[in-house]
């Protein structure tokens, strides 16, 4: 994405443009809310900026919006909190029209157990049992995370899994989430989350959950209660 975007802005304004994403997303997840920040000598509008970004994207892309920020904002350093959110479809029968971003589960899944079990992760942590392989971030790297808001809710057929953190490890939503599908098939109680949490050891929590049904809904700049 951000290759295809430094690509559109050089077109718009005849010359180089270093883009600078709110946060990387693993290879399959997908983004409704993603920021990008970057600086350009251009004095177009920002009506007139958003309507040629979208001109100059490939379909995949669509720019919603371009404000001008004040010197020394970045998309990524300046966040106080981002918000995720994973889909799972939960029925005997796949769907066409949400194959590539949802979760498609069959067996029994008890979407208020996984509820009970979400609310362990709110607040500070070491999050260590949740984190990606030790290649995907520093030896030294503090994983040590604040969650203000985590919940599991079902309309109809669909699960949503809904976590906001300040900030959040490799793969670390991913490895809730396929720890909660445990809680969900009863493989684990929900009790167990605050007991996984506490022995900072990844080989105690679930799988990690397929990339393609989670989305980074939202970035935040503002009042870090998401």
């Amino acid at each position: 994405m951000q290759g295809e975007i430094e690509r559109a802005l050089a077109a718009i304004v005849g010359a180089p443009v270093r883009v600078y994403g709110a946060g990387r997303t693993d290879a399959g997840v997908h983004a409704a809310g993603q920021v990008a920040s970057f600086t350009t000598e251009s004095r177009l509008a920002e009506d007139v900026l958003v309507r040629a970004l979208n001109a100059h994207l490939p379909p995949s892309i669509v720019a919603l919006a371009v404000r001008e920020v004040p010197d020394g904002f970045h998309a990524r350093y300046s966040a106080l909190g981002r918000a995720y959110r994973y889909t799972i479809l939960h029925r005997p029968m796949r769907s066409p029209l949400l194959r590539r971003t949802a979760l498609h589960v069959t067996s029994a899944l008890d979407a208020a157990a996984m509820d009970t079990a979400a609310a362990a992760l709110v607040g500070t942590h070491d999050f260590a049992a949740f984190a990606g392989a030790s290649g995907d971030r520093r030896e030294d790297a503090s994983t040590t995370r604040t969650v203000l808001r985590a919940s599991c809710e079902r309309q109809g057929d669909l699960l949503y899994l809904d976590i906001a953190a300040n900030a959040f490890l490799p793969h670390m939503v991913r490895n809730i989430v396929g720890t909660l599908v445990l809680v969900g098939r009863g493989a684990l109680q929900p009790e167990a989350l605050g007991s996984i949490l506490s022995k900072r050891d990844r080989s105690r929590a679930g799988p990690t959950a397929p990339p393609h049904g989670l989305c980074l809904v939202r970035v935040h700049y503002g009042d870090p209660e998401l």
